[in-house]
């Protein structure tokens, strides 16, 4: 029997020899296929893990440096609202007003808090608590209720960026006096402010309320807010129209031929062109041939236009190729015209693609730097603009001006200013997945 079963079995194998996906080589390679595809799953979540790692230390980083700047210090004094310093006639003119001395009297606020102080050079010292526009915030309190005149009232006004740096910890106390930049004199002070709730830190409504200036205590990112706004609308008031337009022709109605071709080639072309490209084409022919007004939202936003033209028509085209033959062989079965067919069925349907690559470009022209820097958009704008043609800057333009500068309570500023940039994209990029999303048809 034995013997009987081994022939047996040599036949079976003789009648079906193994396969060749059951051999050992085979086997191998699978096993390194196999493994290959593991290797190349590692090294993508390797990757990604790599990359939001270092996103969120950027995101810890700006936002443990600019946190602070969203609150600022401030010290209230007691200001006799002396007539005879102010308004010596009586007549309540606002042109009289306006030229009172006001510092003077901010100078016997601070005499009459510490009268410790006697000594000149003390005395300029003690008053360098205070911002320097201490004055104006006085002058505008009285010109806007001159019946305060003749009054003692207390005011809050705005701590010096040395003091405010020192409340919040970024001047260490403990260090020599010489080392420091606000003295022992001027810390006794504070101390003696903070006892009777005379020191407080509140909202930061400077930073979003003014515009730039010379002191971090002062300066506001309001002004380059409405600049970035003007700007926008004009590059969307030209991109978006003449963007959608170019791209219903050269995909709905264009003779395909060389000429064509060659647009469509130049057009991918530019969407790659370097920006600071764009702001040497706006410096040459905007600037110096049409002889345009320098730093104005009107130029910046043809320049940015010009950037984001390409960006448009290419997800305007990608939008409409979308959208299925059958639509548009159904409409014209219907008696529909081509310029009908296109107008009443296939835009709309591509719409929420054509959005969607509408707000990323808008949102690429809203943080670009480089082309508005070549035509002088980085001057400094104290000034918040009203018109397309006012002089302005933008919020990335004023991040950059910011981070130049060598005052410690820039470094927050600029730190908050890249806080509400990334805001205003972070929204922009949603609402474009959002409108995707919603409006999304699937075929």
């Amino acid at each position: 029997m034995t013997d009987l079963a081994q022939q047996g079995s040599r036949d079976m194998t003789m009648a079906h020899p193994k396969s060749r996906y059951q051999s050992a080589e085979f086997s191998a390679r699978l096993r390194a296929r196999y493994a290959a595809e593991q290797r190349f799953r590692v090294y993508g979540i390797a990757a990604v893990s790599i990359a939001a790692i270092m996103l969120v230390v950027l995101l810890a980083s700006i936002v443990s440096k600019g946190y602070t700047a969203f609150w600022q210090n401030e010290i209230r004094l007691t200001v006799t609202l002396d007539a005879a310093e102010l308004d010596p006639q009586g007549t309540r003119d606002p042109k009289v007003l306006a030229q009172g001395n006001y510092m003077k009297l901010i100078r016997d606020a601070l005499a009459a808090r510490f009268p410790e102080v006697t000594s000149r050079t003390d005395k300029r010292q003690l008053g360098e608590i205070l911002s320097n526009g201490a004055p104006f915030v006085l002058q505008k309190m009285v010109m806007a209720d001159p019946a305060l005149i003749g009054k003692s009232v207390p005011v809050w006004f705005l701590a010096s960026d040395d003091v405010d740096q020192l409340e919040k910890g970024y001047i260490d106390r403990k260090l020599p006096e010489a080392q420091r930049r606000v003295n022992d004199l001027q810390i006794k002070a504070l101390d003696g402010l903070r006892q009777d709730g005379s020191l407080r830190a509140g909202f930061n409504t400077t930073l979003f309320t003014a515009g730039d200036s010379r002191e971090p205590e002062q300066a506001g990112i309001w002004g380059a807010i409405v600049g970035s706004f003007l700007t926008l609308v004009v590059t969307m008031g030209l991109s978006v129209p003449i963007g959608i337009a170019a791209a219903v022709y050269m995909e709905e109605f264009a003779p395909k031929n060389r000429w064509t071709d060659l647009i469509e080639v130049n057009i991918n072309n530019l969407a790659a062109v370097p920006s600071i490209i764009y702001g040497l084409l706006g410096l040459a022919v905007f600037l110096n041939f049409f002889g345009m007004p320098r730093s104005a939202p009107v130029v910046g936003g043809v320049v940015l236009a010009l950037m984001t033209l390409p960006v448009i028509i290419i997800a305007s085209r990608v939008a409409l190729k979308a959208v299925p033959p059958s639509i548009r062989e159904a409409a014209l079965g219907v008696g529909a015209s081509p310029l009908q067919a296109v107008m009443h069925h296939v835009l709309p349907l591509a719409m929420p693609g054509i959005l969607t690559g509408t707000i990323i470009g808008m949102a690429r022209a809203l943080g670009e730097t480089a082309p508005l820097l070549m035509i002088g958009m980085i001057a400094f704008i104290v000034d918040i603009p009203n018109s397309f043609t006012s002089s302005a800057t933008v919020l990335p333009v004023q991040i950059f001006m910011w981070s130049d500068s060598p005052e410690r309570a820039f470094t927050e500023r600029t730190s908050a200013a890249i806080m509400v940039l990334l805001g205003f994209l972070i929204v922009m990029n949603g609402l474009a997945v959002y409108l995707r999303k919603k409006f999304e048809r699937r075929w």
